[in-house]
This record gives structure tokens, C-alpha cells and sequence, in this order.
């Protein structure tokens, strides 16, 4: 018998070729496209296109033999009812839950991704709340490295990543670091880097790298003469006698 698969609330309006990406992970996007034009996928028992739009209620049939709907093969759509649970609670702190957002609170040290990973945590703990879905996967929101501290954000439905992706682009969610220097910083102060992108690689630099200060991360250029900034902004002095103070560190990526 084909495979049969059932899209839900969190496929709705998503590509079909990149929802049978996430159901079908042993499958590389090549050879889905290639199932796609031999017709061996339908949707609603008719051939369809990899860009065409699925919405929730919609039949996914892979005609292949090497997908069938035998007692030991288990649905794309029941992925999250099998996922450990235990301890979840536990493990992490939770400062929201709604709208389709988990707010966290990450612990210096932990890797947001990855084997034993706070995404790894926040799965187990949502997999008995969430419904079923053939692509959509809670995540991370925005980056937060392992070495620091803070609050994190992780989608639990499509709608909610949705909201807050668009969110981001309007900057209306702003992020800053609390961070503590040797040395003091007396006045607000701003350090700006313009941004090139080396061509051929997936990296983007400080436009005279000399100038730099080391430590300074340059990433995601925007266009063409962007610029990377920190805005710094004292907030006290720890000790007068080592010359240790905390500030405020917004970064930000603007075009010139």
C-alpha cells in the first residue's frame, strides 16, 4: 500500500517539496523531485509540482514501493508522540509559554543545538502538548552562543516562528548582551565596522580587518557597504581597584 500522509495546521501553506523533506529525512531534496516528476507523489490523488502549497487537510500518497503503510513503519504525523519526556521539566526554565512561543532561560555552557542540546530538551518537553505535524519542528528563534547566558526563544507552532521572523525584520525585538570588561567605559560609546562579503564564501569581514578590534564577531551582511555596530552603554563599576565595570552591548546591522 503507498504511503499515505495527512497535513496538518503547522503544514498549512508550505511547499510540498519541502514538507516531504521533513517527513521523509532519509530522502535527499534531489530525489524527491525526481518521485515529484515521475508522478509517483499526488496530492489529493492528482500529480502536483514541488512549489505547490499544501493546506492542512490535504493527502500526501508516495506510490514508490519503497514507502508503504506496513504495521512496522511509523507515520511522519505521530513523530512527536515518541519522543522521551522524562525529566524535560526539569532541565529547563521556562519565563513564557503561548502565542506559539517558548521563552526560555539558557545556562552558560549549553549548546542550543546538537546531541544533549537545550533544542534536544525543549522537543521532549513540547512533544506531548504539540499536535501532530509532517514538517514543522520546534526550534531556536535567534542565536545564542554556548558560552553565553540568557533568554532564548523557540517556536511550538508554525504560526508563532511566522510572527516572530517578521517581527525580527521590522526590529521591533531588540536584543542586547550584559557583559562585563576589564578596563572601564565611562560614556556610551559606538564601535563600527563596514562589512564586506569575500566572494565564494558564506563569511562576511571587517572591510580592513587591520583596524579590528580581536574578539569582534562580523556576520550576516545585508547589502552591499553595510556596516556592523555595537553600542555600548555603562552600567556600573564593579571595582575601582581592578578596573572591571558592566555595560549593555546592542548589535546591530545597518547599511551605511
Amino acid at each position: 500500500m503507498p504511503l499515505t500522509l495527512t497535513a496538518a495546521t503547522d503544514d498549512d501553506g508550505r511547499r510540498l517539496d519541502r514538507i516531504l523533506r521533513k517527513a521523509l529525512p532519509e530522502l535527499p531534496l534531489s530525489a524527491i523531485h525526481r518521485l515529484l516528476r515521475k508522478g509517483t507523489i499526488l496530492v489529493n490523488g492528482e500529480s502536483a509540482v514541488p512549489a505547490r502549497r499544501i493546506r492542512a487537510g490535504e493527502t500526501i500518497r508516495v506510490m514508490d514501493p519503497a514507502y508503504d503503510n506496513s504495521p512496522n513503519k511509523q507515520s511522519p504525523n505521530s513523530s512527536r508522540k515518541g519522543a522521551k519526556t522524562q525529566s524535560a521539566q526539569g532541565k529547563i526554565e521556562i519565563l513564557f509559554e503561548g502565542a506559539g512561543i517558548l521563552v526560555l532561560n539558557k545556562p552558560a555552557g549549553l549548546e542550543v543545538h546538537g546531541s544533549g542540546s537545550l533544542e534536544e530538551q525543549v522537543r521532549s518537553y513540547l512533544a506531548p502538548k504539540l499536535p501532530p505535524s509532517l514538517s514543522f519542528r520546534p526550534g531556536p528563534l535567534h542565536r545564542l552562543d554556548k558560552p553565553s547566558s540568557g533568554i532564548i526563544a523557540f517556536s511550538t507552532n508554525l504560526q508563532g516562528a511566522r510572527i516572530f521572523s517578521s517581527l525580527l525584520r521590522e526590529r521591533k525585538i531588540k536584543k542586547f548582551y550584559l557583559t562585563l570588561v576589564e578596563g572601564v567605559i565611562e560614556k556610551a560609546e559606538t564601535w563600527r565596522d563596514e562589512l564586506i562579503r569575500e566572494k565564494g564564501q558564506n563569511k562576511s569581514f571587517a572591510a580592513d580587518p587591520a583596524k579590528s578590534s580581536e574578539g569582534r564577531t562580523l556576520s550576516t551582511i545585508r547589502a552591499p557597504g553595510s556596516a556592523a555596530k555595537l553600542l555600548f552603554r555603562p552600567l556600573s563599576r564593579i571595582s575601582s581597584s581592578r578596573q572591571v565595570s558592566s555595560f549593555s552591548m546592542t548589535p546591530s546591522t545597518s547599511a551605511r
